[in-house]
């Protein structure tokens, strides 16, 4: 697809039964390299906490930090669709803060839509946010900003009373006007069946390949994770591995004196070396 992916292409890629694709980028080269290759839509994840600050989980990642990272993928980005997530707290502290702090991402940031976790209980929110001219996308299952009442990282639905709570909640997503839902780490028949019912899609990560699209962290499908490999990712290509090579085949040449070579140095006059 070489034309703009806007909003209306979420619904439109479900009635078709297109598959959308998505993934995260955190900085301007890495959206860059995304937005080049066609991809449907970027995610600027509360990940970011964990994926390039090095935190344990998402909760320290402020508003400042998502719209620091979020302007630096916009000015990137062509045709790709930036989505924002909203940080822990940025939206639990009523509806005015809500709206506010969305609009700063937008605003400020300059992406096109706001993700939020949550289910009923933030409806009213949603519903402000989206009043005031802002897309929003759901997010349910496996939320990280909830990873202290869930008691870890868990796929969540495995019960039938967690599963209802999660299929009553994208219905009341639905309602409130939500463009599409983040399922993460909900079993995948359970993620089939939410699929089937709504009439917006549905975008997996470790839900099975049911869901009308899909997300991945990148730096998890290149490589760039370290040693973690979470089960709801593939790795495609061993980018740290090259980067490792890279740098250890720079030290050797500097030691040895084989770089930099005069072709990568800069000349000046002769003359000017013999008046000094």
């Amino acid at each position: 697809m070489t034309d703009k992916f806007t909003v209306s292409h979420f619904k439109e890629f479900k009635d078709k039964k297109n598959k959308i694709s998505i993934l995260t980028a955190y900085d301007y080269p890495t959206a860059k390299i995304l937005d080049e290759t066609g991809v449907h839509s970027i995610l600027v994840g509360d990940s970011l906490g964990m994926v390039v600050l090095g935190y344990e989980d998402t909760l320290k990642v402020t508003m400042n930090d998502m719209v620091h990272h979020i302007k630096a993928v916009s000015r990137a980005t062509k045709r790709a669709f930036v989505i924002g997530d909203m940080p822990f707290l940025s939206y639990h502290t009523g509806i005015s803060d809500s709206v506010t702090n969305a609009g700063r991402l937008v605003s400020e940031g300059g992406c096109k839509a706001v993700k939020l976790e949550g289910g009923i209980e933030i409806a009213e929110d949603i519903k402000a946010i989206i009043k005031a001219g802002i897309p929003v996308m759901g997010h349910l299952g496996y939320t990280p900003q909830s990873i202290n009442l869930f008691g870890g990282h868990k796929a969540q639905g495995k019960s039938f009373e967690i599963a209802q709570k999660i299929y009553s909640d994208a219905l009341a997503l639905q309602e409130a006007g939500v463009f599409s839902i983040v399922l993460e780490c909900v079993p995948y028949k359970l993620a089939a069946f939410i699929t089937k019912k709504l009439d917006i899609p549905t975008i997996g990560i470790g839900s099975g390949p049911s869901c009308d699209g899909q997300v991945l962290v990148t730096h998890d499908i290149i490589g760039l994770a370290g040693d973690f490999s979470p089960k709801h990712a593939k790795k495609y290509i061993d980018v740290g591995s090259l980067i490792k090579s890279a740098v250890n085949n720079y030290m050797d040449e500097v030691d040895k004196e084989l770089f930099p070579t005069i072709k990568n140095s800069f000349v000046v006059d002769e003359d000017i070396i013999k008046r000094l």
